[in-house]
């Protein structure tokens, strides 16, 4: 047996959004990293906080739009949340309810139908277990699927061939299917990618012809909620397969007890759109959100801050005052010795980071995403230093501790079945969830799509590459829940004013004023964070889910959690809890295992690292030209 350690490198990564490389020292006989020694590294740096200095506040929700194309529209909700909280404007009840539909199909179900088979699947394709794992493939050729009356796979290795690239029918379907959830959110957003009507306080929808929308959505989501049940039935079979036949279950570990955060996702329209007319109010009364409505959809996802398995907080104020942002490991110069602070508390008047201060005596609100400068510092990588363009996202608490943390659809979803069992979608510690009987399908989804069918997963303790895929998978029968409902009320309330319907409420121009929005997207909770001054964006940071995810490790970590003495991120951890498990000699390796631990999270370093210039003699011109008209 060979004993020289091996490094890997997979740089690129392949079927991601945007540019990530790993380089992992491995031992060949235990097939695992050797003393934590996985980097995983963005390498592009864009600077859209840089260029939204100085524009209207509004502008935010269509720029930031722009950092991806594939979560076409998960950066202009944060940035929507953002701005209503900021110029003290929240929508009308049927505004809140086209913000759900819109975005139940456009990010949520476009998104995971097309991560799931279209960029996570070849990993688990035939074409791929053949080769490389020829037992497992031999296993699942002899192995019965459990959910054959729903998709219609006789054996695993059907499901495999389904998720063949181009070919397989899981692979097709997937596409076909997210053509159907554009168009379905495309009706309310006018476009996707970056929907042109989300606005401040409201939503720009022409609901001149509303009931024929509803009537069109509802069209589309009949058949998204069949080809849903397809989904899910595949991938909870081949997720059991793997973890039953091929030793897979803790493959792509992150943390040993469950570290995570999670938002506001799917807020129930009437107590939304009850917030506040000021910034004041509404960050006062957002946690107000996880209270029961007297009518309609109730909010599903909920603030949530889990640390090494310990519930922390159920607050959304608490988690935005945790919110911290180093780049010791990054690209990036220092601010916080040579800017002043735009804060140093919240709208509350709680002292951001909890008035603590770090062992040099900076004051932790200095590192607070309101008080950030984003100032670029390009150099070649070294993983003893610098070598990432991602932050590194931390929290710390009251006590002063301090750690990385991870988020997803997994975290959310475990965080409402574990601490919130009021959710609508939570029924004695499981989510649960009724997708309905079908009485149509298209003809390439199998008759067992049609049946009604009652969802139900207890998320793990462990977010391992299993255990976030799954939560994927359950994830999209939250959105096709979500969808039903907001349409049942929304049509609802269009009846009873189908004449002058009201979705949008004024926006103001404040000297001053704060705004943050902490919203669960397909990959987890994006966060947004304005300062305003003189109806001017004064300060303007965000962070994609991706970007707590990808984190490069540092020495900002304190208590039991930390791995000699670090915080190290999710993606990392993720690697270095993975073993190897091709059948072929060490020579050979590819990577699928990491590459499997790695995807399973959908990242998008677009989104995470956010304007890349190429060559000599670059010159960067600053010219602002208002997106939205006041």
């Amino acid at each position: 047996m060979s004993s020289s350690p091996i490094k890997m490198v997979i740089d690129p990564i392949t079927r991601v959004a945007g540019h990530l490389g790993l380089t992992a020292t491995v031992d060949p006989n235990t097939r695992q990293v050797i003393n934590n020694e996985a980097y995983t590294y963005v390498t592009m740096f864009r600077g859209f906080e840089v260029f939204l200095r100085g524009r209207q506040p509004p502008d935010a929700i269509h720029i930031t739009s722009r950092s991806c194309g594939v979560c076409g529209a998960a950066h202009a909700n944060g940035s929507t949340r953002a701005n209503d909280m900021a110029l003290g404007a929240v929508p009308y009840p049927l505004g809140v309810v086209l913000r759900n539909m819109a975005y139940a199909m456009t990010d949520i179900i476009y998104d995971h139908s097309i991560i799931l088979n279209v960029l996570e699947g070849p990993d688990f394709s035939a074409q791929v277990f053949q080769n490389y794992y020829p037992s497992c493939w031999q296993a699942a050729q002899q192995t019965k699927a459990e959910y054959t009356d729903i998709h219609g796979f006789n054996t695993i290795a059907d499901i495999m061939t389904a998720l063949n690239p181009f070919a397989g029918s899981l692979w097709v379907d997937a596409v076909k299917a997210q053509i159907l959830a554009r168009e379905a959110g495309v009706l309310i957003y006018g476009r996707h990618s970056h929907p042109p009507m989300l606005i401040p306080g409201g939503i720009g929808t022409d609901l001149s012809v509303g009931e024929s929308l509803f009537v069109q959505y509802m069209y589309r989501l009949t058949t998204l909620t069949a080809w849903v049940k397809m989904l899910i039935a595949s991938w909870m079979d081949l997720a059991n397969f793997l973890i039953d036949n091929c030793d897979y279950e803790n493959q792509g570990l992150t943390y040993a007890q469950p570290t995570y955060i999670s938002g506001f996702g799917w807020e129930s329209p009437e107590l939304y759109s009850s917030l506040g007319e000021s910034y004041e109010e509404i960050y006062g009364n957002i946690d107000s959100l996880s209270n029961t409505a007297s009518e309609g959809p109730q909010t599903v996802f909920r603030p949530t801050i889990v640390r090494n398995g310990e519930l922390l907080s159920k607050s959304f104020i608490d988690l935005n005052v945790a919110q911290l942002e180093f780049v010791n490991s990054s690209f990036y110069h220092n601010w916080a010795k040579i800017t002043s602070p735009f804060t140093e508390t919240d709208p509350a008047g709680n002292k951001l980071a909890w008035g603590l201060t770090a062992s040099d005596g900076t004051p932790l609100y200095m590192y607070h995403p309101w008080n950030k400068t984003t100032i670029p510092n390009p150099m070649a990588p070294n993983f003893l230093e610098k070598y990432s363009w991602d932050a590194e996202p931390r929290l710390v608490w009251k006590d002063g501790t301090m750690w990385a943390y991870e988020t997803g659809p997994w975290a959310r979803l475990h965080a409402v079945a574990h601490f919130h069992p009021n959710s609508p979608i939570v029924k004695n510690g499981k989510i649960s969830i009724t997708l309905p009987a079908i009485n149509d399908i298209p003809s390439w989804l199998p008759s067992g799509t049609m049946q009604e069918w009652t969802v139900e997963w207890e998320p793990p303790d462990k977010s391992t590459t299993l255990s976030r895929i799954l939560g994927r998978a359950v994830d999209s029968a939250v959105a096709i829940f979500v969808a039903w409902e907001n349409l049942e009320y929304g049509l609802e309330l269009f009846m009873k004013n189908q004449t002058s319907p009201k979705t949008s409420r004024p926006w103001k121009q404040p000297s001053f004023s704060l705004g943050v929005g902490q919203f669960e997207v397909p990959r987890g909770t994006v966060r947004h964070w304005m300062v305003v001054s003189n109806y001017t964006i004064a300060n303007y940071q965000y962070h994609a889910p991706t970007t707590a995810n990808v984190s490069p490790r540092d020495n900002n970590c304190n208590g039991p959690w930390c791995i000699n003495g670090q915080a190290i991120g999710p993606f990392e951890m993720s690697v270095i809890n993975t073993k190897i498990m091709e059948e072929v000699p060490p020579s050979q390796w590819v990577g699928y295992d990491f590459g499997r631990a790695i995807r399973s999270f959908d990242p998008c370093l677009v989104c995470a690292a956010h304007f890349e210039i190429k060559g000599l003699n670059k010159k960067i011109e600053q010219l602002i030209t208002p997106v939205c008209n006041t």
